[in-house]
Order: structure tokens, then C-alpha cells, then sequence
């Protein structure tokens, strides 16, 4: 490994580390809650707004993106917690729905788009190996600043503020490693832990640190797609965790 490859891949897993910061507890907030497909709703939402912004020739300005894909979330956010205050027996076919609608709206978006293809791609498995270092020092900003919210007020976040502050720290990863890595970082660490009585967060984050670290070098060694190397390699970290705590 040369020293390009060292700085690609040493960059890759700051933002993999970025994005475990907040989708660790985030993700098993939501898996004490019952409302697991609620990251994939979100990511897909903010997902839609980097594809309006991409319409309109904006792609270029980093802020602009984001501020499309944050203001996507945060409507979303609106909708899911309208959802749960108004129709909680049924809060997950709506979260189901709101999914669907968000994917299907991003097909018809760029469906006259001949690179439609390649933008989905990105969309669902991300770039992690293209983050640049700008991506990475906004990111780690708007990360620092959630990690503080959630340490002040975890407890009593509920409702649309709990939902805004899924929304932002989705909408920050979702551009980094696409929908299919934080959906992975959020429910595998969780779920692999959740019979932890002791030492859970630490070995939430360890699992997290360990798919990221082992899907990278895989990647590497073996020239395979970098994104489903690492969720590979953290869902059979996580499995390893359950089967260890099984023994």
C-alpha cells in the first residue's frame, strides 16, 4: 500500500469514526424505541435533497448541498414526529411509506438523467474512500456540536427534537458513506449489543471501529466495492459479539 492509498484509506476511516460518533447511541435509541427503519427514512429523505440540489447545478457549493439535504431532513423529521404524536399504532408502516415515497421520488427525479445510475449508487452505498478533507472538518464541526446536544439532553429529547437531531447527524453521514453504511452503523452496533449488561456502549463502538477498520483493509486486499465490504464486515463483527456473549 503506497502512501496515496494510506491517506484514502486514513481519511476513510476518520469519517467512518465521525459517523459512528453519533449513529452508536443514536442507534440504539431507536432500537429501544421500535423505530428501526427510521434511519433509512431519514438518510433517504436527506438523500432526495442532495438529488434537488444536483438539479439545480449546485453540487459545486458544499453549503448549498447541505443546507438542501439538513432542510429535507429536518421536513421529514416534522412528518415522523407528526406521525408518532398522531398515529403511534401505526407509526411504522408510516415511517415504511415515507421510505418508499422518498426512494421513488429520487428514481423519478433523475430519471432523465443519463448518469441516473451512477448518482443512485452513490446515493446508496456513498464514496467514504473520496471524503475530502473539507467534508471531514465540516462534518467533525456539526458532529462535536451534536455529540454536546445529545450528552445535555438525551433524556429529554423527544418528539420533533429528537427527530432533528437524528435528521442533522443523518444528513451529515449520509454524504460521506451513503444510506447502506448508516443504517449498518446505527442498527448493527445496537443490535449486537443489546443484551450487554455491562460495558455496552464500549463495545458497541469497538464493533462499529472493527467493521470499518476490517471492511477497508478487505476492500484493499481483495479490490472489492469499499461500502458493502464494511457493512459485511461489521454485521460478521457484530455476530461475533452475540455469539460471544452467547457462550
Amino acid at each position: 500500500m503506497n502512501t496515496t492509498d494510506l491517506n484514502i484509506m486514513l481519511l476513510a476511516f476518520i469519517a467512518g469514526l465521525l459517523v459512528l460518533a453519533t449513529h452508536v447511541p443514536l442507534g440504539m435509541k431507536v432500537l429501544a424505541r421500535g423505530i428501526i427503519f427510521v434511519d433509512l427514512a431519514v438518510a433517504q429523505i436527506a438523500g432526495l435533497g442532495v438529488i434537488v440540489a444536483g438539479l439545480l447545478e449546485l453540487e459545486s457549493n458544499t453549503y448549498a448541498v447541505q443546507g438542501m439535504a439538513a432542510t429535507s431532513a429536518l421536513l421529514g423529521a416534522a412528518l415522523l414526529a407528526y406521525a408518532e404524536r398522531k398515529l403511534p399504532q401505526v407509526q411504522e408502516a408510516v415511517i415504511g411509506l415515507v421510505f418508499v415515497l422518498a426512494a421513488s421520488g429520487g428514481v423519478l427525479l433523475l430519471s432523465r438523467d443519463v448518469h441516473a445510475g451512477e448518482h443512485l449508487k452513490d446515493l446508496l452505498v456513498g464514496q467514504i474512500l473520496w471524503v475530502s478533507n473539507g467534508q471531514l472538518i465540516a462534518t467533525a464541526i456539526l458532529t462535536a456540536g451534536l455529540v454536546v446536544l445529545w450528552r445535555l439532553f438525551s433524556q429529554r429529547l423527544i418528539g420533533f427534537g429528537f427527530y432533528a437531531l437524528f435528521a442533522l447527524a443523518v444528513t451529515a453521514s449520509v454524504q460521506l458513506v451513503g444510506v447502506y453504511l448508516v443504517f449498518t452503523s446505527l442498527i448493527v452496533p445496537a443490535l449486537a449489543t443489546h443484551r450487554c449488561t455491562q460495558w455496552r456502549t464500549a463495545i458497541a463502538y469497538a464493533i462499529g471501529i472493527a467493521g470499518y477498520a476490517t471492511g477497508l483493509l478487505l476492500s484493499e486486499w481483495l479490490d472489492l466495492p469499499t461500502g458493502p465490504a464494511i457493512v459485511w464486515a461489521m454485521a460478521l463483527c457484530g455476530a461475533a459479539v452475540m455469539q460471544w456473549k452467547r457462550s
